[in-house]
Parts: structure tokens; C-alpha cells; sequence
């Protein structure tokens, strides 16, 4: 099921002919690398907080390390239109030699940046324009990719074919938690934190020789060679492509209808799964590599079968199928990862929930996009900090206005600092007792500081982990193969990298600081959730009516 034929359409007179294992397995390289060190940073998200936002509180700090780590998603739509254009112009080859060019390079320099401790608020601000780079690089990365595989497919096998690219952002991911994995093991933590972090980045330079090397020996697309034989491209692709209602109708469909809740289920199952377990379950950062490393390894080859699979049945049932069930299950499923991850901490939050009774208006959102606000002028920031810092779940509860603020922990209550009527030393000082008291009252009903290897359910962890990765290749292996079908050749890269490109760009890419500022505001571990889910299901919905099956479409009539 998974071999590729190497028998295909005849070639084009005057142009050597290529094997399409060739095709498949240079274009998917050569993403590959791209999408390693685009992820890179997402998976060392918590060490690069530290490193370049150290002048911020600890949640505000990680969640501008998100927001960095979004920065290159942000720009993504803008890469599209670039070099969508230039591709449907003078050719996918050359258009994705340049993107790789521009991705490489740039995670390279990121691997020699100063932290902010040596540079100040320099550094942080180097560190957001080169994710803007990667960004704009990896907006013509796949649609070029995608369309050049797709062109190069017979009818009837184009699922199959492109669903080798799309386990290429997977596989980069894989890759990229390898190395991270093997160079966090062999050095330890603290030196890794240190500056061995920099050494995957550094790396990539020697990545994109080689990728760079594999896309030479790769020919035209021989659709997009006939295309320009006959004179029948376009001249104004971005004109074509979205100021006509016809074709821009259609790049409204596949953004709302078939990608948005794509990317959210991607991003939930690959990254948003990583950073909770990291982030709020306290997983040490190379034990929830690993774990999650496994379920990759377990669920890619599903990218192969769905893609295979939607050749026969259809693009359209599998992708909305996939968001379904993200939508229904990722509630009970996160829950159950918390449990098997850090059951003391499951636990002590079902025997002793965690409540905050203040007056909401002494209450600020526990997230300063300025990075000035400490937390530690209000009674119950000070609570609210405190507990966002120890990743506790906690209830809101509304107090008499002026009240200073009570944290409640199961039966114990605790009074915050009353920071108003404190000042320098004093208020300090409150605070310090405050946080000494409330972490005794917590370590005394069983929340733990960190979560416990021995006691983590490896094997359940990676069940859970998997599932939520077999949603992603439900979604994400025929997506390719959709997207190049329901676009004419003369602006097929155009077209489809656009709706790729907000999709994953700005629904998915923005999913993880959306998810964890939700929680910030709140204080509901799972609340985070509710993003995806809704997304998920406007998909669904806006899929089941408008989305056309195109799985029976000749990419030779485009």
C-alpha cells in the first residue's frame, strides 16, 4: 500500500524523465529539514523563555516565548502569497530552492543569538524578526512542495503521493526531538539550558547543504512545463487567485471548511499535548520529548494510510471524521493524560480543589503583554501568580467588593498579602509568607511540585498521545491532495498556499499562546481546550455543506 510505482504519465518531449520515487523522496527531504527547524523552537520553548524574556514574570515570559514561537506562524499567509505567486509564475523548483535557502539560514543564526541576560531587549527582539524569516521561508515551502508531488501523481494514487509530504512536518518534528532528546542526554539538563541548546540550531546548517543538494537534482513539474508550453498561464495569479469570486469563494471553503480545523487538531495533538505536559502537568522536558516522540513514531505511518485511503473513499469523510472526534473526545482525553502523568496532582485536585475568593475587581489578567506588571500590588494577583507559577487549577470565586483576597485550599484557608496598605520590605515580606504558607498548605494535601517519573503511566500516557496524533493524521493526510485538487494548475501554488497558510499559520500556529492565556485567565487547567474544539467543529459544520469531494478531480483540466 505504502510502495510508490515508478511508473507514470509519458514525459514531456526535450525533458528528462524522473523517477517519481525520486519526486516523492526529494520534495519530502527536503520539507523535512525545513519543518526541523521551523519546530525546533516550539520544542524548546520553556529553555528560550528563560533565556530571552528572563526581564518578565515567569508566565508572562513563557507566554511571549509563545507568542515568538507564533510570530513566524503569524507571517506565514504573507510567505504564501510571495512565493505562491513567484512559483505560479516561473516554476515550483526554483521556488522552494529559495525558501529552503531563507529557512536554513535563519534557524542557523538563531543557534549564534546573545540571550537577553547579555544584550537586553535586543536580543528577544533579533530572536522574533528571524521567526519572521521562517516564517515567510516555510509559507512557499508547502504549497510548492505539495503541488509538485500532486502534479507529478497519476489520477487515482494522488492521496498516496502527497501523503508522503504530509508526513513531512511530522517527521520534522520527530527529527527534531531526536536530536534534542540525544544532545539533552548526553550532556545533561543544566549545561543543555545552559547554552547546549543552541547546538540543534547550529546544526541545521549542515541540514540545508544536504536538502539543498537533493532539490538540484529535481526537474520542472511536467504539468507546469505543458501549462507554459501552451501559453495558457497566468500573468496576474494573486489577481486570479482571490480578486475573483469564483476562485476566491472556493479559498473561503477550504480555509473554513476542510483547514482551520485542521490546523487546530495538528497543533493540539503535536504541540499544545507537549506544552501541557511540560507546562502544566510539571513532566520534566526530556521525559515528555520522549513520550511524545514514541506516539509520533506509532501514528506516522497512518499519515500513508489515510492518505491512501481517501483515494477510495473520498478526501472529505476522513478530514471532517478526524475534526469530529477531536471536538468530542480531547475534554476526556486531556483529563486522562493528567492522570497518568501526574497522578498526585490529579488526585490532590479532585480531593482538594483549589479556589480564589477575591473581588474580581482586585483581579487583573494574569498576562502583561508590556511585561511590567509584577502581579504583586494586588491582593489577589499575588494569589493568582502564585498559583499560575505552581501550574495549580483553581475556581474563581467573587468576593465583597474592597476584600482582601483568601485562597482556599480545600478546608484551609489562606489570606493573601494585603498589598495596599503594604510597601518595599514590607510588602515583600508579606508576599514571601504568603507563598510559603500556601506552598506547605499545598505539599500538605498532596499537590506535588513536580511530576514524579516513577509514578507517570508511561504506556497510558503514550495510548492518549497516540490517539491524539491518529486525529492528526486523519486530518492532515489527505489535506494535500484536497487542496491541489480544488485549484486550476496556472494558480494552483497560489491558491492552496493561502488557506494552508492562515490555517495552520494563524488558527494552529497561535493555538498554544491563545490556549495557555485562556488558562492564565481563568485558572482551569482545561480551558484552553475549548479554542480547538470550537474551531473544530465550525469546520465540521461549514465542511459538511460547502467542502466539494474532489478525490475523482484530473489535475489535467486545471
Amino acid at each position: 500500500m505504502a510502495t510508490i510505482p515508478g511508473a507514470g504519465d509519458p514525459p514531456t518531449p526535450g525533458v528528462k524523465k524522473q523517477s517519481k520515487k525520486l519526486v516523492i523522496a526529494a520534495s519530502s527531504l527536503g520539507t523535512v529539514f525545513e519543518w526541523y527547524d521551523f519546530y525546533l523552537y516550539g520544542l524548546l520553548a520553556t529553555i528560550i523563555s528563560a533565556q530571552f524574556f528572563s526581564g518578565v514574570n515567569e508566565t508572562t515570559g513563557f507566554i511571549f516565548a509563545l507568542a515568538a514561537f507564533a510570530a513566524g506562524f503569524a507571517v506565514r499567509p504573507f510567505g504564501a502569497i510571495l512565493f505562491g505567486r513567484i512559483g505560479d509564475l516561473v516554476g515550483r523548483k526554483n521556488t522552494f530552492l529559495v525558501t529552503m535557502a531563507i529557512m536554513g539560514l535563519s534557524t542557523f543564526c538563531v543557534g549564534l543569538l546573545p540571550s537577553y541576560a547579555s544584550m537586553g531587549v535586543a536580543a528577544p527582539v533579533m530572536l522574533v524578526l528571524l521567526r519572521l524569516l521562517q516564517g515567510l521561508a516555510l509559507g512557499g515551502e508547502y504549497g510548492g512542495a505539495a503541488t509538485y508531488v500532486a502534479e507529478h501523481a497519476p489520477d487515482g494514487k494522488r492521496g498516496l503521493y502527497t501523503s508522503f509530504i504530509q508526513t513531512t512536518a511530522t517527521l520534522g518534528l520527530f527529527a527534531a526531538l531526536l536530536v534534542v532528546i540525544g544532545i539533552r542526554s548526553a550532556m545533561g539538563e543544566e549545561a543543555f539550558a545552559d547554552w547546549g541548546w543552541r547546538i540543534p540550531f547550529l546544526v541545521s546548517i549542515l541540514l540545508l547543504a544536504v536538502s539543498l543538494w537533493i532539490r538540484m537534482q529535481l526537474e520542472e513539474s511536467p504539468v507546469f512545463r505543458k501549462m507554459k508550453a501552451e501559453g495558457k498561464g497566468s500573468k496576474a495569479p494573486l489577481t486570479e487567485a482571490f480578486g475573483r469570486w469564483s476562485n476566491l469563494r472556493i479559498v473561503l471553503i477550504a480555509l473554513f471548511g476542510a483547514v482551520a480545523g485542521q490546523a487546530v487538531v495538528w497543533y493540539t495533538g503535536q504541540f499544545y499535548a507537549l506544552f501541557f505536559l511540560e507546562k502544566t502537568l510539571r513532566v520534566d522536558g526530556a521525559t515528555a520529548n520522549i513520550l511524545i516522540a514514541i506516539a509520533l513514531a506509532i501514528a506516522t505511518p497512518a499519515f500513508i494510510l489515510f492518505g491512501w485511503l481517501s483515494d477510495r473513499i473520498g478526501r472529505k469523510p476522513i478530514i471532517l471524521a478526524g475534526c469530529a472526534l477531536a471536538a468530542l473526545t480531547y475534554f476526556p482525553l486531556f483529563e486522562a493524560l493528567s492522570k497518568a502523568a501526574n497522578p498526585a496532582l490529579h488526585a490532590a485536585q479532585a480531593s482538594a480543589p483549589v479556589r480564589v475568593v477575591a473581588d474580581p475587581a482586585d483581579c487583573s489578567l494574569q498576562f502583561d503583554p508590556i511585561g511590567r506588571n509584577r502581579f504583586d500590588a494586588r491582593s489577589c494577583d499575588i494569589v493568582k501568580s502564585y498559583l499560575a507559577r505552581a501550574s495549580v487549577s483553581y475556581a474563581n470565586v467573587a468576593a465583597a467588593p474592597e476584600a482582601v483576597a483568601e485562597l482556599h485550599i480545600g478546608d484551609t484557608i489562606i489570606h493573601s498579602a494585603d498589598a495596599a496598605s503594604l510597601r518595599g520590605a514590607d510588602r515583600a515580606a508579606a508576599i514571601a509568607g504568603f507563598q510559603a504558607e500556601a506552598g506547605a498548605a499545598l505539599a500538605a494535601v498532596g499537590y506535588p511540585d513536580r511530576a514524579d517519573p516513577a509514578a507517570i503511566d508511561k504506556p497510558l500516557v503514550v495510548l492518549i498521545l497516540t490517539i491524539l496524533v491518529l486525529y492528526v493524521t486523519m486530518v492532515y493526510g489527505p489535506m494535500a491532495a484536497l487542496l491541489v485538487e480544488l485549484f486550476p494548475t496556472r494558480i494552483r501554488y497560489t491558491s492552496m498556499s493561502l488557506p494552508y497558510h492562515i490555517g495552520n499559520g494563524w488558527f494552529g500556529g497561535f493555538l498554544p499562546t491563545t490556549a495557555f492565556a485562556m488558562v492564565a485567565a481563568t485558572g482551569d487547567i482545561y480551558y484552553g481546550l475549548w479554542y480547538p474544539v470550537v474551531v473544530a467543529l465550525l469546520t465540521l459544520v461549514v465542511g459538511l455543506f460547502f467542502l466539494p469531494e474532489t478525490h475523482r478531480r484530473s489535475l489535467e483540466n486545471g
